[in-house]
């Protein structure tokens, strides 16, 4: 057996097993039928009661500042929830370094790739509805996707697909002609098209942003809707996200708002933003609540069945971004669930502790520091403090 083999017989048998156990998702199912059922409907959960106690609060922002000093980050937002103990926020430092902007709390940021978790929800949710099968290949869907007829839906959201991102030269000098240029969602993916693979489906895991375009066209032409339309009606409208929005043009995204950074022997350089280029893979923008709200629900499954939500948490090493474990379309980190991202001056960390309810969200307007990853480092120092403090 090769190994190409001896990993995609390795998945059927983990889905397998969670189909066992009831889970009508993937191989195992019934072909996509009308009468499939729905997803879950969720509302917006309340924040918890009253602020964690002082002491706590100090050693929270001394964690959050402790990473921004160590890496330069001019500016942060960052939460913790934890439930029956209270909620905290907190804003520190600049926005904007030349317009000498503080970062406040109700701030809508840039969140990269936390997008991808919502984009996966939504086709799990479709799954969920009998409106497609996570076995689905893209061909189905898409044309011209190299492999096409063997890439699974599943292989895309857990990113081991092997397809070629958009990333390449093409795109670099479509790009660098006109860096406003709006891109949508079918010219992203059209760089893809007739692309060679890195690895052939199944076989490996990569972690691009292509992955998870193909999957914001899939839910597209399923819903007959706009990635922005089926996004608001099943995910944004129903918690109530009226912070959150998917935006492609710059002009959009209301003022005043973070500028993004890359830090050079300690000097802020802004960078010029065009949330186009990232599409269904992060061009969403958030506030610090709505990323409570997101991250409880993500790490508790709420808009999914119970055996989907198993089947999302299916994991594997990947070289990265920083997890233990990434799986379908989130990822855990010390028995967090959640999603990171990282680009263009922003990083972003949105996680959940299903085992205490606790939820820990950071955006930062710095990226690009060398082998490290601000906002997740920031999630996990936050982390620590919670576990010195519960003895978890």
């Amino acid at each position: 057996m090769t190994t190409h083999d001896a990993v995609r017989t390795w998945r059927r048998l983990a889905v397998g097993a969670i189909a066992a156990l009831g889970l009508l998702v993937g191989g195992c199912t019934a072909a996509p039928s009308d009468d499939a059922g729905t997803a879950p409907s969720a509302t917006r959960p309340a924040a918890p009661e009253g602020e964690l106690p002082a002491e706590l609060q100090d050693r929270l922002r001394n964690a959050v500042e402790q990473v921004m000093t160590e890496y330069d980050v001019p500016g942060a937002a960052a939460g913790v929830w934890v439930p029956g103990q209270g909620s905290w926020t907190t804003a520190v430092g600049l926005a904007d370094v030349d317009g000498n902007v503080p970062v406040t709390t109700d701030m809508t940021w840039p969140i990269r790739s936390v997008t991808k978790s919502y984009t996966v929800t939504l086709v799990l949710q479709l799954a969920d509805e009998g409106k497609l099968s996570l076995d689905d290949t893209i061909d189905r869907y898409v044309d011209g996707i190299t492999d096409g007829d063997e890439i699974t839906l599943l292989e895309l959201a857990n990113m081991s697909s092997g397809n070629a991102d958009y990333v390449g030269q093409a795109f670099i000098d479509d790009f660098s002609a006109d860096p406003t240029k709006i891109y949508t969602l079918a010219e992203l993916n059209s760089f893809v098209i007739d692309q060679p693979a890195q690895f052939a489906p199944g076989s490996d895991y990569e972690y691009t942003n292509a992955n998870t375009n193909l999957l914001g066209a899939v839910i597209e032409k399923v819903t007959g809707q706009s990635y922005a339309e089926a996004l608001d009606e099943r995910i944004l409208g129903p918690l109530g996200q009226s912070g959150t929005a998917y935006l492609t043009d710059v002009d959009d995204w209301a003022a005043p708002h973070p500028v993004g950074y890359i830090v050079t022997d300690g000097i802020p350089e802004g960078q010029d933003e065009n949330p186009s280029i990232l599409g269904a893979a992060g061009a969403l923008f958030s506030t610090l609540d709505d990323g409570r709200v997101w991250a409880q629900t993500l790490g508790t499954g709420a808009l999914l069945k119970p055996e989907t939500q198993e089947l999302r948490q299916v994991g594997h090493p990947i070289p990265r971004p920083p997890y233990d474990l990434y799986a379908v379309g989130m990822g855990e980190t010390g028995g967090w669930w959640g999603h990171n991202g990282e680009g263009i001056g922003f990083t972003a960390a949105t996680f959940h502790d299903p085992d205490t309810g606790a939820s820990i969200v950071v955006y930062m307007n710095e990226s690009n520091v060398p082998d490290a990853h601000p906002a997740d480092a920031t999630f996990r120092a936050l982390a620590e403090v919670l576990a010195n403090e519960t003895g978890r």
